[in-house]
């Protein structure tokens, strides 16, 4: 287990030192630019969209999971957060091109330095590179990039919450008390 365990760390860790670091202040502005933040994907993708939505919501954005019953119309002066491993989901092509139809910015959290989504999107992070996400035995397909995102995540909104002076009771006070 122990060597399952420290290819996971360490591949991980050689995907996020691959990945440009001046993108997280680029999307950090774009989230404090926005009026909503609405994250969107698919499968496991989705998953780490909603650790970054309640993070967010945590931190004092206005965040909206896209397919939550609750989720308004997306409008202009907001943004689409896209997390998608191709930037090829045909449903996350379509979103994209909604947000842009009106007027919404669109950032694309993906593993491919080109795609369609990519194409739309005012902003790429591009996490790892082209030759990061290669198959690697012992790895289920995936894994790779929906983990190296949620790190890559977690720690802009780490940084974020630190620069910003975010206390801990206030982020709590925003936490959900119907447990």
């Amino acid at each position: 287990m122990t060597m399952h365990r420290d290819l996971v760390v360490n591949k991980i860790t050689d995907i996020l030192k691959a990945t440009d670091s001046s993108l997280e202040a680029e999307f950090v502005a774009m989230c404090d630019d926005a009026k909503r933040i609405f994250i969107t994907g698919a499968g496991r993708s989705r998953l780490v969209g909603n650790f970054l939505g309640m993070r967010l919501m945590h931190s004092g954005y206005t965040v909206y999971v896209q397919g939550e019953i609750s989720t308004p119309s997306i409008r202009e002066g907001d943004l689409l957060i896209v997390i998608s491993g191709s930037g090829e989901t045909t449903q996350l092509v379509s979103f994209a091109n909604k947000a842009k139809s009106e007027n919404a910015k669109v950032v694309l959290i993906c593993s491919k330095s080109s795609s369609t989504i990519g194409d739309i999107a005012d902003k790429t992070i591009q996490i790892g590179t082209d030759n990061s996400f290669a198959p690697t035995k012992g790895m289920p397909m995936g894994t790779m990039f929906e983990l190296s995102t949620l790190i890559f995540l977690e720690a802009i909104v780490s940084h974020l919450i630190h620069e910003k002076g975010i206390p801990e009771e206030e982020m709590k006070y925003r936490h959900a008390n119907m447990e």
